[in-house]
């Protein structure tokens, strides 16, 4: 029986993510606390692995509870502590200088900061696609390769790539259930995965995304011919609910079913 294996959180959007045992889904369809945080510049525009590899190389801890941050750079030992609402300038100011130019920690509690603001549900991504994936690597652990991806959801007891009976044709959408709630499955995300942190892409994986081509080729042809994966950094899947969902929770050990292809049917989702 598929269940959900593991949740996880990203506090401030692009920086590390931490394992919980339960998420309360938000209006929005988002977990909350997932992303609420991000961090932008003097213009307003985010600060992320696609703009500034500086990024790759900072390590957060976050006590959700608390709301105190610890920031330290990969491969040194200090790690320092901020409150979050108290001290905001000072966290401020250990990035700016960090980054070298200003930037300043934003929040937003209603629908956090999605990559996809049409799909701001949770992502879902089957626990043995990560190992799979992460096998092709000799350099990237299962961890690695999960840090990665940032998926919120990870599903058990399934093959590797069980997420891809996710996809249906361009006009259908499949509906499925974790515990009480019921989701829909919208396209194959795109996280970072060409992005390295313990490693430089040159130095650490040169062949990367020729191996995640080949390997596409190889495992995946039919799904390749839909149209759904035309690279492999399209391996987890995005999402939305219902306004019925909020306020719900998952948990872990959750079982989860897939009910059916349709069209949306987001507007008519009942208990």
């Amino acid at each position: 029986m598929s269940y959900v294996a593991s949740i996880h959180i990203y506090p401030v959007k692009s920086l590390d993510g931490i394992a919980v045992s339960q998420a309360t889904i938000l209006a929005s369809g988002a977990l909350e606390g997932d992303r609420s945080f991000a961090i932008c510049d003097a213009a307003g525009e985010l600060v992320n692995t696609k703009h500034n590899s500086g990024v790759r190389f900072l390590r957060l801890s976050f006590d959700i509870k608390k709301r105190i941050a610890g920031l330290k750079i990969q491969g040194t030992e200090q790690e320092i502590f901020f409150h979050v609402d108290r001290e905001r300038p000072g966290i401020e100011s250990w990035l700016s200088n960090y980054f070298g130019f200003p930037v300043k920690l934003i929040e937003n509690l209603l629908t956090g900061f999605p990559h996809n603001t049409a799909a701001p549900g949770p992502s879902i991504i089957s626990t043995e696609t990560i190992a799979e994936v992460a096998s092709w690597f000799p350099r990237v652990c299962v961890n690695e390769m999960r840090h990665r991806l940032r998926a919120n959801i990870e599903i058990g007891d399934v093959p590797a790539f069980w997420e891809d009976q996710l996809f249906s044709q361009s006009d259908e959408i499949v509906r499925f259930k974790i515990g009480t709630v019921i989701f829909e499955a919208i396209h194959p995300g795109q996280p970072c995965i060409l992005s390295t942190r313990k490693y430089g892409a040159k130095a650490g994986e040169p062949n990367f995304k020729n191996i995640l081509t080949a390997k596409q080729k190889e495992i995946m042809p039919d799904l390749v011919k839909k149209g759904h994966l035309n690279h492999f950094s399209r391996l987890i899947v995005n999402t939305r609910l219902a306004p019925q969902a909020a306020e719900k929770i998952l948990h872990i050990g959750d079982e989860v079913h897939i009910l059916s292809v349709s069209n949306s049917l987001l507007n008519t989702i009942s208990d």
